[in-house]
């Protein structure tokens, strides 16, 4: 598939794509919080296809666009994420996925808030966090966070970016004693 993502750098996606190969042979399905478009979410259904792998795809949006921001969000690098922007419905990621001749995930509607464990999979091998925000990636670390199987792996999209400095404080709130690597703004949590 011809690399056309634009919210992570070709170099993320590739990187995302290697870790999620690696996480074939763990126990889970793969996660998505925070799908836009589905670009990042075509790759992935694209590496379980090719692998044939039986392990399911789960997506997490709003598909209301970015929620409101916290304190912890405010950067004059990130005037233009707004409340409602990178909005894209459940039908269009949804047909994307029809039109790409790849299996359909399984696509849920909502805030991670407002999901309960109940709304994921029982366990969790690879989950791709991109929520952009505090609080949504906040309450995706507290969603997952008991899914994620032994050797799991978990990349937070936006960890180092400047414009988005609420990821960083969430992650760092959240990541404890847990091992934390950063390429280029994923922050990589391995689940030992």
């Amino acid at each position: 598939m011809a690399w056309k993502n634009d919210q992570v750098s070709k170099n993320e996606t590739e990187f995302i794509a290697k870790i999620a190969r690696e996480c074939l042979d763990v126990q889970g399905d793969f996660v998505e919080l925070g799908c836009y478009k589905g670009d990042t979410s075509l790759a992935l259904a694209e590496l379980l296809k090719n692998s044939n792998s039986d392990k399911k795809l789960w997506l997490y949006d709003s598909f209301e666009g970015l929620p409101e921001k916290a304190v912890e969000d405010n950067s004059p690098l990130g005037e233009d994420f707004k409340e409602g922007e990178l909005l894209v419905t459940k039908r269009d990621v949804k047909e994307r996925f029809l039109r790409s001749g790849l299996r359909v995930p399984i696509i849920k509607k909502g805030w991670f808030a407002d999901f309960s464990d109940s709304d994921l999979p029982e366990k969790a091998a690879f989950c791709f966090l991109d929520g952009d925000f505090y609080r949504s990636i906040r309450d995706g670390l507290k969603l997952v966070e008991n899914k994620m199987n032994k050797g799991a792996v978990l990349i937070v999209h936006d960890y180092n970016n400047p414009a988005l400095p609420g990821v960083k404080k969430a992650v760092d709130e959240w990541v404890g004693t847990r091992g934390l690597q950063v390429l280029e703004t994923c922050a990589i949590i391995r689940c030992k």
